[in-house]
């Protein structure tokens, strides 16, 4: 089945009118009401545990085009909570999983997929060609980069978020007078601090839960149906069972983005902005060969949390959270006990502590970030 943007179809195939007899039979969406959902087309960016649950329902729904966004492999640790992945798919590129996934359960949606991080050179030219857009992701530099590109290419966007067993979903962008994601954050929170749900950790279900939330809040966008979220946000904790809905005021000043080159310093994350302040890596196989013949030798800077760090932690390292990274006390005390010695950074999964080597570059502080993070090289050690 092949869909194009410039196509529109009139009718339900016999496999789409028996597979969607559920919906047919809605007052709310009835055929008409399908067919939209057919020639409608979704970007999902990211395929992990949010966009593992939207994209299937997205399948499910029937959406006829669905975009997926994501450079990531399959990892164990991600079918915890990334259901669109199996066991026999670890080390495949997470859409190539998602795609086959998605082929077997339902082959009437069209899948373009997108091996490459969203960063300011891609963004506009991949989202442009989608009706909304589903925020997936798992960091705000990204987040902040989805929601300008939607600002200036006016597409509705659907925001979700998760960490531990709280979740968030949003809906911004949807008219001229909609609050963004800048309304909730004018600016990043605790930018150089704040972990992936890889590096904090997550409920599976919660990621459940608000990717499901999120398919909700399209559908009703294409149908133009119900209380869409739009100037509200809807807070759960699924640990209390409690679960709040807050107003949200726009702000015409937050919708003043004509260009991504305006707010780069948001996007600092990703691979665009990488190439302009390179940093050195090394694998925990590598590092442990260094570990073990000259600990002495060695500055290990664990820039997780204290209370991270006080749960586990790599024997003779030191504890400095990323938060604290620039400030002058701890930049004096790496400079004096880094003498003669290879300075290194590690974290939980080896994010954090790219970001800690980049910010010791600014201050000349050459280091290397640990690949795979204290998983990692604890692994091989216990090994």
């Amino acid at each position: 089945m092949d869909i194009s943007k410039d196509i529109k179809f009139n009718f339900l195939n016999s496999d789409e009118e028996e597979r969607y007899q559920k919906h047919l039979t809605l007052k709310e969406i009835g055929y008409e009401g399908q067919l939209d959902l057919k020639n409608s087309s979704v970007l999902c960016i990211g395929a992990g545990g949010l966009g593992s649950s939207v994209l299937l329902y997205l399948a499910a729904t029937g959406i006829g085009k669905i975009g997926i966004v994501d450079n990531d492999r399959v990892e164990k640790s991600n079918l915890q909570r990334q259901i669109i992945h199996e066991t026999n798919t670890i080390g495949n590129l997470k859409i190539d999983s998602a795609r086959e996934r998605i082929k077997k359960f339902n082959p009437n949606c069209k899948l373009l997929t997108f091996s490459e991080r969203i960063n300011p050179k891609n963004a506009l030219r991949i989202i442009k060609g989608f009706d909304v857009i589903c925020d997936c992701s798992d960091n705000f530099d990204t987040r902040y980069l989805i929601n300008d590109s939607c600002l200036i290419l006016n597409k509705p966007l659907v925001f979700g978020s998760v960490q531990g067993f709280e979740g968030q979903v949003s809906v911004f962008n949807l008219y001229k007078d909609s609050p963004n994601l800048r309304d909730l954050l004018p600016e990043s929170p605790s930018k150089n601090a704040v972990p992936s749900c890889a590096e904090f950790g997550v409920v599976g279900v919660s990621t459940g839960l608000i990717g499901i939330l999120q398919v909700n809040e399209i559908i009703k966008i294409i149908l133009n149906k119900g209380e869409i979220l739009d100037g509200k946000i809807l807070i759960f904790d699924l640990l209390n069972m409690n679960m709040k809905k807050l107003h949200l005021k726009s702000d015409q000043l937050n919708k003043r983005i004509k260009n991504l080159s305006q707010f780069e310093d948001f996007y600092s994350n990703d691979e665009y902005c990488e190439k302009n302040n390179k940093i050195e890596r090394i694998n925990a196989y590598d590092f442990n060969s260094i570990y073990q013949v000259k600990p002495n030798k060695i500055l290990l800077i664990d820039v997780r949390e204290n209370e991270e760090f006080s749960i586990s932690a790599i024997k003779g390292s030191v504890s400095i959270p990323l938060s604290h990274l620039s400030e002058n006390s701890d930049l004096e005390f790496i400079q004096k006990e880094s003498l003669n010695k290879e300075i290194f950074t590690i974290c939980q999964s080896g994010k954090r502590s790219e970001k800690a080597s980049k910010i010791l570059s600014k201050f000349k502080i050459q280091s290397r970030s640990i690949e795979g993070g204290i998983e990692k090289v604890k692994k091989i050690l216990h090994d």
